[in-house]
């Protein structure tokens, strides 16, 4: 539909080193008469250069012989690549070698001038700007969906059919522990711990065309495993070709935290168990305590033995109610703040007997800055305590290493236990934390449940990956200062 010629303006400049060349062409547009136009000249090359550079002007004629320069090497010039209104190149004779450069090098259109007329010029003039303004519209569209591609706090990848990721935004840097462009061009598939999921998935995307919000769970760069929820669908190109969109969702932490929750509902609920036998078994102790007392005196040394023997036992029954009530309560705590480091060197230093009897290879890998945290020293050391003594039972006399790494972050400080020991079954690891569970013969099954809650009272967190005969790694993760 012809725009009235109230409208507002367009601004024309002509690049041309001939004044007549461009009177000529000026006087041709300004008879157009479906609109008005606002037309300046320019016949300097690196005038014309820092005057398109600024992008003042709604369109852009550029002859194609400007004295020792060409209109070619205008659109060469960096300024004039960034500028996004239409350029349109004008020459003495037709020449479709120049015709296609031009083309590729961002012109619109191409013009003989001989040829030109207002009729031809409107047309060029009208197509040109209502090409500029969608390719402007299609831009700002691809830059708000590329800033939501790399701003957004999830996952987001394409992909071939098989999950071979051909692009993937800056989060899954931080998801992956990999960079981006060790990423590209690897499959998803190779990044997920189950075989049974990957087939699964790859199930799914065939038959349904899509997924939403399946479960997996990842390997990151460090061997760290992540659970996280994918969603995609199954699409086809324009040319025909399969390929994948989809979203990954880091749900580790919800998923830790729900773990916390259930395990933190199941110590209270076992704690007024305990709580209410300790009270119950206490009373008849403390009798049988009395009576003890009151027997010592006027009782031969045979008989003094044996009552000795009764308060030893009596006294290994309180001292075991008292672990009892430990392992089932949070503690009282007295933070202050401490490296991790000299708390774990503490832990260590209380289980080196242990460790030297068996002979276990002890590697230690610390942060150059000390990791500080708000730590309640000797319970914290217990918690670590416990956990180093369970890595150093597992663990072959002469072939065992205990690894103790701390890796340190603005946001969270991990201390990492792992041992090459005998492993774990999944039924054992899911129960491991559980108080009186043990796999030992002469366990009690207090330990690891009392390092639980010491850490939980922390407000921090325990892991953990085991694989019999290959070993198990404790991962505990404390809120950084």
């Amino acid at each position: 539909m012809p725009e009235s010629v109230n409208s507002k303006p367009v601004r024309v400049l002509i690049v041309d080193d001939e004044e007549d060349d461009f009177i000529l062409t000026s006087s041709q547009i300004k008879d157009i008469t479906t609109r008005t136009f606002a037309i300046e000249w320019c016949s300097n090359y690196k005038k014309a250069v820092e005057r398109i550079g600024k992008s003042e002007h709604d369109i852009y004629f550029i002859d194609y012989r400007l004295g020792a320069k060409t209109g070619l090497d205008l659109l060469k010039e960096p300024a004039v690549q960034h500028n996004e209104q239409p350029v349109i190149l004008l020459t003495g004779q037709g020449n479709q070698a120049i015709d296609l450069e031009a083309m590729r090098l961002g012109a619109v259109d191409y013009l003989i001038k001989s040829e030109l007329n207002p009729e031809k010029l409107e047309r060029c003039i009208r197509y040109s700007l209502e090409r500029s303004a969608i390719l402007k519209a299609s831009r700002a569209s691809e830059r708000k969906y590329r800033n939501i591609f790399e701003k957004t706090r999830d996952v987001i990848f394409l992909s071939d059919h098989q999950l071979t990721i051909i692009n993937i935004n800056e989060v899954a840097v931080s998801l992956f522990d990999l960079e981006r462009n060790l990423l590209i061009g690897r499959s998803i598939y190779d990044l997920l711990s189950d075989e049974k999921e990957k087939v699964l998935l790859a199930r799914k995307l065939a038959e349904e065309k899509s997924v939403d919000d399946f479960q997996i769970e990842l390997i990151s760069g460090n061997q760290e495993r992540k659970i996280a929820l994918i969603s995609a669908s199954l699409e086809i190109d324009s040319e025909g070709m399969q390929y994948v969109q989809g979203m990954i969702q880091d749900i580790t932490l919800l998923k830790r935290a729900e773990e916390i929750t259930l395990e933190a509902e199941k110590l209270e609920a076992k704690g007024n168990v305990v709580r209410t036998l300790a009270h119950e078994i206490r009373n008849p102790l403390n009798n049988i305590s009395v009576s003890i007392d009151q027997l010592k005196a006027g009782i031969s040394e045979e008989d003094q033995e044996l009552l000795s023997i009764v308060y030893r036992g009596v006294k290994r029954i309180d001292d075991l109610i008292n672990e009892l009530m430990d392992s089932s309560r949070y503690f009282k705590m007295k933070f202050r703040v401490l490296s991790l480091q000299s708390v774990v060197d503490r832990a260590i230093e209380d289980a080196q007997d242990r460790i030297a009897l068996k002979k276990i290879k002890l590697e230690l890998n610390y942060p150059t800055i000390p990791a500080s945290a708000l730590l309640d020293l000797e319970k914290i050391k217990i918690a670590f305590l416990n956990i180093i003594l369970n890595a150093v039972e597992a663990m072959e006399e002469g072939k065992g290493v205990l690894t103790i790494t701390i890796i340190s972050s603005p946001v969270i400080h991990k201390v990492i236990i792992g041992d090459n020991g005998c492993g774990m079954n999944e039924e054992t690891t899911s129960r491991l934390f559980e108080p009186y569970f043990t796999s030992k013969p002469n366990g009690v099954g207090l330990g690891l449940a009392s390092a639980i809650a010491i850490i939980q009272s922390h407000k921090s967190t325990i892991s953990l990956v085991s694989k019999v005969n290959e070993g198990t790694v404790f991962t505990i993760s404390f809120p950084a200062l």
